[in-house]
């Protein structure tokens, strides 16, 4: 539906502009009158509706600023065929030229503000009040400006259109003066923005306020991230680690290297710095941080890496049997952190590469969400949850099952009375369009099988709820401070954390997801596209995982529920199962999906679960042991690694000032 509404505003937009010299030639001033509302409104629709349609307009030459000219030239064109007096022409024709270039001074006053604005970092959770940093200019006069500009020839189109039609030519002078009157203004209001803009503090002073406040806050250990391409769908692998950082004895520090980062961080009180450019990273005293620990592999861990008082740990995002979970580059860290056993051994699949005693098991703290099989009875008809894999960032890491079987998956499951959890990775159909494709199939046939069964709750239903969900999550929003600001704002909101604000997180959650699948209803299929319900609340909701080789897999194994595992390729089962250590648990899935009656089987009738016994094994093996906890043993992790960072230290020291004296 939305595809369509959007082809016809393209349309209405295309038709717009066709009539437009069409009417301005007959001459027809009604027509041309009807012609250009109907392109304003179709324009102004498609950049609420449909930016991306507007960007390709942009690639073409037809930006914004184009269309608003050539709706100009039309109508001085259709004011000198209707045979308009020569001096309401000029004027005409001196206002537009004047409109335009207060927009290009006003466009360049913007561009030269927001320059200014731009910090070598932008913090989070530390006091920089100290830091003299002006106001962001008002969102009137900032946000949206070309769009609001522009849209100010309004009234001198206006008045010259009733100009035409009445003969009278006040019209047209009201209408001109008002458009170069308040562009004027807009002009003068953003030149004195400009005026304070003048006045930011400079990079020096903005470290050296930096540093004294890290050095009152004294952090040992660091979370550092980088990533190319960083968006919402990256950022999990930061939003993951925040809780248990949050839990350590020793004081944490988040450091990220993209500024799109801070729109998608997470609830957090620890203090989080962003710093784009390599020469500010090395501006920061992090003196006393001992461990630095990386949920990924990317180009800028170098970066940090030369850091050698610290000692560098590769925690990663998740455990999974993809090759970047036994990455050889992992070599230049210090340890390396895995959840169990099964970590280890892959480890040592790399020989030559990576040393065993460099690898260190510390489970994974971010499961304890995740309810056990015991504490979900599966209804009458059982809950299955479709999470595969994305495409990877080639053939060669390509393990999604949506291309050579998902549609046909989905297909089978609806046939067996099933109710589905969809959630495709985040990244799906980022490089394939095959699989963009396949994701696209699937939500169609769970829409369809949906709306045959009438199994979606009523409009009034969900709009009963929808009040308090929004509500809930622009708190959510406010607790993670996502603030609209640029860097210089963001910056000069930063404060510490007045109260420890975690347990009204997790109340809002809990309501937020509970308000979502009691308005959903319990009859419906279910496609997760959002970052809200998590994927660890679509755990709890499901009765059996169908997946793909993924990190998604060995956190469903802590549910101790069954699970299937993709084998797309129809290897020989023992094949399979000795290539991927999760198999060790799995119900494993041919590409037609001829053994899918007899995997639901071990939910129907759970006395029929031959590989729970293989589940139970495959937990321990897989994510550790249940006691000491997860956290326990991260916690004494760092621990152990930072007092042994500071020895080595202090022994380094100790041998400098020996050497010194004996010189």
């Amino acid at each position: 539906m939305r595809g369509t509404t959007d082809l016809f505003l393209a349309l209405l937009l295309a038709a717009g502009f066709v009539a437009l010299p069409v009417f301005a030639l007959l001459p027809w001033l009604g027509g041309f009158a009807v012609a250009s509302v109907v392109s304003y409104a179709a324009d102004e629709a498609l950049h609420v509706r449909s930016p991306g349609f507007v960007r390709r307009l942009a690639t073409l030459q037809l930006d914004r600023t184009l269309r608003f000219a050539v709706r100009t030239v039309m109508l001085l064109a259709l004011a000198e065929r209707m045979d308009a007096p020569d001096g309401m022409l000029v004027a005409a024709l001196a206002v537009f030229s004047v409109h335009f270039a207060l927009v290009m001074l006003y466009t360049a006053l913007h561009h030269a503000v927001r320059r200014r604005r731009v910090l070598p970092l932008v913090v989070r959770n530390l006091d920089m009040s100290g830091l003299p940093l002006p106001q962001q200019p008002p969102a009137l006069l900032f946000r949206r400006f070309l769009r609001k500009l522009l849209h100010l020839d309004l009234l001198a189109h206006a008045g010259l259109l009733v100009a035409l039609a009445t003969g009278t030519r006040e019209w047209a002078y009201a209408g001109f003066a008002l458009t170069v009157g308040l562009t004027a203004l807009a002009v003068l209001a953003l030149a004195a923005q400009y005026l304070r803009a003048r006045h930011m503090p400079a990079r020096e002073d903005v470290f050296a306020e930096v540093n004294r406040q890290l050095a009152a806050y004294g952090p040992e250990v660091a979370l550092y991230f980088s990533f190319a391409a960083v968006s919402r769908d990256f950022m999990y692998q930061v939003n993951m680690w925040i809780e248990t950082l949050e839990r350590l004895e020793r004081r944490p520090l988040i450091i990220l290297r993209e500024r799109a980062s801070f729109r998608h961080l997470s609830r957090t009180r620890l203090p989080v710095l962003c710093v784009p450019k390599a020469d500010d990273l090395a501006e920061l005293d992090l003196s006393g941080v001992r461990v630095v620990l990386y949920p990924g592999n990317a180009g800028k861990n170098v970066h940090m890496l030369r850091i050698a008082e610290a000692k560098h740990v590769f925690i990663g995002h998740g455990d999974s049997d993809k090759l970047a979970s036994s990455n050889r580059v992992s070599k230049v860290y210090d340890e390396i952190w895995v959840a169990g056993r099964a970590g280890r051994d892959r480890y040592r699949r790399v020989r030559h590469a990576i040393s065993d005693a460099a690898i260190v098991e510390v489970g994974r703290p971010q499961l304890a969400p995740i309810q056990l099989h015991a504490d979900r009875l599966p209804g009458p008809r059982p809950v299955v949850m479709y999470a595969p894999t994305w495409e990877g960032w080639s053939d060669d890491d390509c393990h999604t099952s949506l291309i050579p079987m998902g549609t046909r998956l989905i297909e089978k499951l609806l046939a067996e009375d099933v109710r589905v959890i969809y959630k495709p990775h985040p990244l799906t159909g980022k490089r394939s369009a095959e699989a963009a494709a396949a994701d696209q199939a699937i939500r169609d046939l769970l829409h369809a099988d949906n709306e045959r069964r009438q199994a979606v709750r009523t409009q009034s239903d969900l709009a009963a709820v929808r009040p308090r969900l929004t509500e809930i999550r622009s708190r959510l929003d406010e607790l993670a401070g996502r603030h609209q600001g640029d860097d210089a704002q963001q910056t000069r909101e930063a404060r510490l954390p007045e109260r420890d604000d975690a347990a009204e997180w997790h109340t809002l959650r809990a309501e937020w997801h509970r308000l979502f699948w009691q308005a959903h209803g319990t009859s419906g299929h279910h496609v997760i596209l959002e970052q809200l319900p998590t994927l660890y609340e679509c755990f709890n909701q499901a009765d059996i995982l169908v997946s793909d080789v993924s990190s998604v897999v060995a956190d469903f194994v802590a549910s101790l529920k069954p699970y299937v595992l993709t084998n797309a390729h129809d290897l020989p089962d023992d094949e399979f199962r000795a290539a991927y250590t999760t198999a060790g648990g799995a119900y494993l899935l041919d590409r037609d999906c001829t053994r899918l009656p007899e995997i639901l089987g071990s939910v129907r009738t759970p006395a029929n679960d031959p590989m729970a016994p293989y589940r139970r094994t495959l937990k321990e093996y897989v994510l550790g042991p249940d006691h000491p906890t997860s956290m326990e043993r991260f916690n004494a992790a760092v621990n152990a690694l930072a007092d042994k960072g500071a020895a080595e230290l202090a022994e380094d020291r100790g041998l400098l000032e020996r050497t010194d004296l004996v010189g």
